[in-house]
């Protein structure tokens, strides 16, 4: 768990410098496995419909900024109404 929010804490102050495959790992972590991973994006379920959605892509490596705002908009709504 330290290490998810130490990523989190990477993730907010720089969120251009987001490699993927950490991404996934905090993803996974909050989300569970992705109900899609067979294309270009990997979507994962949230307990809610619509924004913020979690969908990332892989783009040489790193993640697209918008998309690691975006996953940690849909966190911090997963921490205030689940209490995670």
């Amino acid at each position: 768990m330290a290490n998810i929010q130490e990523k989190l804490k990477q993730f907010r102050n720089n969120p251009k410098t987001a490699k993927f495959a950490e991404l996934c790992k905090v993803c996974e972590f909050y989300f569970g496995k992705p109900r899609q991973s067979g294309s270009s994006h990997k979507i994962y379920k949230t307990p809610w419909q619509g924004d913020p959605r979690v969908s990332i892509q892989n783009y040489q490596g790193k993640a697209k900024a918008y998309q690691v705002k975006q996953v940690l908009k849909a966190i911090e709504r997963m921490e205030v109404e689940h209490g995670t």
